[in-house]
């Protein structure tokens, strides 16, 4: 890890694609099945769920991790290329482990293994205990420059779409989405086409748009603002209810209304959630405060960004019996703790980052209610959030900033300028970087990203035209912070 440049983010092991050598993904994978040895989930023979994202480099990363579970005496069982949550569908039901190979949202430049326990993702402790193994790498099976001498042979293709597109259907019903016609933004999602047929499945219409052949980097919760225009232009041909999309390895949604705008991660959390009559909600600290004024969920819990501090606390409610527990993060990642009954239909749970169950939860609560999906949002609490990244921005750097603003809040608060813009400091979280709330309810949150040597920065406020401005001035300021030299001025200041 150390020698390579590729360690654990938020969700697996993330880097640059070229540093992601057969030899290093071939050790991570090797790590990976001595730790779930250790507590009884690999042996010889055990099969292991393979799959991965249309980026350029993932094929031979697969190949890689592929060649490492031969090694290892296991049979891998290639899934194709399948969004995260299929994978992990088809896995959780047959208690085998699976690996995905991703990048998620984060550029085709990079790319990332996301490992999965046999019935849940891979958590902070089996990290820790993953990076404690010892390996023993066959060297004799690679060239000086980590590559893999021989060829690896792929499993035929395991096709698991067809359980997961059932999921839904048998769910929500054949007529779900009828009368609906909905765009599919696929750009080069890997579940673009299975999106598409989930849609029809449940009885709507669905059009593809926006195909492309090389890797689009769609953030959900730093939409571009190039996909900001393509949804007002879908959304000028008056066609659509609504349009649809995910990230790159499709666990992550992006729902946009009739009018092409799209609904941020933590807005669309609270409608599933709600529709769902879900007794426990947890989201990360990021997350919009609508959730707690909604008071639907009697139940509500605050966690630091990523999915496996999500789905731990989700599944602490879920065993004091505080069902149904689900959990969502603010890029719209909704992860369903227990089973939940609707119309007396069952839906298993999956405790892991799911895109398709929270756009089809939106939409048939849109449908059924007769008020859009901007009339569901208009009824929320009046609560507003927007967030962006400071990209290439070194990590160090970001957490030095961080320190010397936590040590010392109002001062560099008056000196940055936001106490100019927001008044007085009412409190700060520390749960995963730093979350400020000004006494005139203003939230200002800032904290390095961890996929990507940026600094994400999130604010809410209450009303669309404040956040939009004190984003716009937050950036402003966290520019001045690229510079070294500005660095040096912030130090003295």
């Amino acid at each position: 890890m150390e020698q390579s440049g590729v360690v654990f983010g938020t969700s697996g092991a993330r880097g640059l694609a070229d540093n992601m050598s057969d030899m290093v993904c071939f050790a991570y994978t090797m790590g990976y099945l001595q730790h779930l040895a250790t507590i009884g989930e690999f042996s010889p023979h055990t099969m292991v769920a393979v799959a991965g994202d249309l980026r350029p480099s993932t094929p031979r990363i697969m190949g890689a991790c592929i060649a490492a579970i031969k090694y290892m005496g296991g049979e891998p069982v290639f899934c194709g290329f399948v969004p995260s949550p299929t994978l992990c569908h088809y896995a959780f039901s047959l208690r085998i482990p699976s690996l995905m190979v991703t990048g998620s949202h984060i550029p085709a430049d990079r790319n990332g293994i996301k490992f999965n326990r046999a019935q849940g993702e891979f958590l902070k402790d089996d990290e820790l205990a993953m990076r404690d193994q010892n390996i023993e790498l066959p060297e004799e099976m690679f060239n000086v420059n980590g590559k893999l001498i021989k060829p690896v042979a792929f499993p035929p293709v395991t096709n698991i779409i067809p359980s997961f597109i059932a999921r839904y259907r048998d769910f929500f019903g054949a007529d779900a989405l009828s009368g609906l016609c909905l765009g599919v933004y696929q750009h080069s999602a890997v579940g673009r086409d299975v999106l598409t047929d989930i849609v029809e499945a449940l009885g709507g219409e669905a059009i593809p748009l926006g195909r492309s052949k090389n890797f689009v980097a769609v953030d959900t919760e730093a939409v571009r603002p190039e996909d900001v225009s393509l949804a007002n232009q879908w959304a000028a041909q008056g066609k659509f209810d609504a349009i649809l999309t995910t990230d790159g390895d499709s666990d992550r949604p992006l729902l946009a209304d009739k009018h092409g705008n799209w609904l941020r991660g933590d807005i669309l959390g609270i409608l599933a959630a709600r529709f769902l009559q879900a007794a426990s909600v947890t989201t990360p600290i990021s997350s919009n405060t609508a959730l707690e004024k909604s008071e639907f969920a009697r139940h509500t819990q605050r966690t630091r960004i990523g999915s496996p501090f999500v789905v731990a606390e989700m599944m602490k409610a879920a065993a004091a019996g505080i069902v149904p527990a689900v959990g969502y993060e603010a890029n719209g990642g909704f992860l369903l703790g227990t089973n939940v009954t609707f119309e007396e239909r069952t839906l298993s749970a999956l405790p892991t980052r799911d895109s398709v169950l929270p756009m089809i939860c939106a939409l048939v609560a849109a449908r059924r209610e007769q008020h859009g999906l901007a009339g569901l949002v208009e009824n929320l609490p009046p609560r507003f959030t927007q967030s962006d990244r400071l990209a290439d921005m070194p990590t160090e750097r970001s957490l030095s900033h961080l320190a010397l603003l936590q040590e010392n809040p109002d001062e560099s608060l008056e000196n940055l300028g936001f106490s100019k813009i927001c008044g007085l400091l009412a409190h700060i979280d520390k749960t995963d970087g730093i979350r400020m709330t000004f006494r005139n309810s203003d939230i200002v949150h800032l904290r390095p990203s961890g996929n990507a040597p940026e600094l994400r920065i999130y604010v809410e406020t209450s009303s669309p035209e404040r956040t939009e401005e004190l984003l716009r001035i937050g950036m402003k300021i966290l520019e001045k912070w690229r510079n070294p030299s500005t660095e040096k001025q912030f130090l003295t200041s």
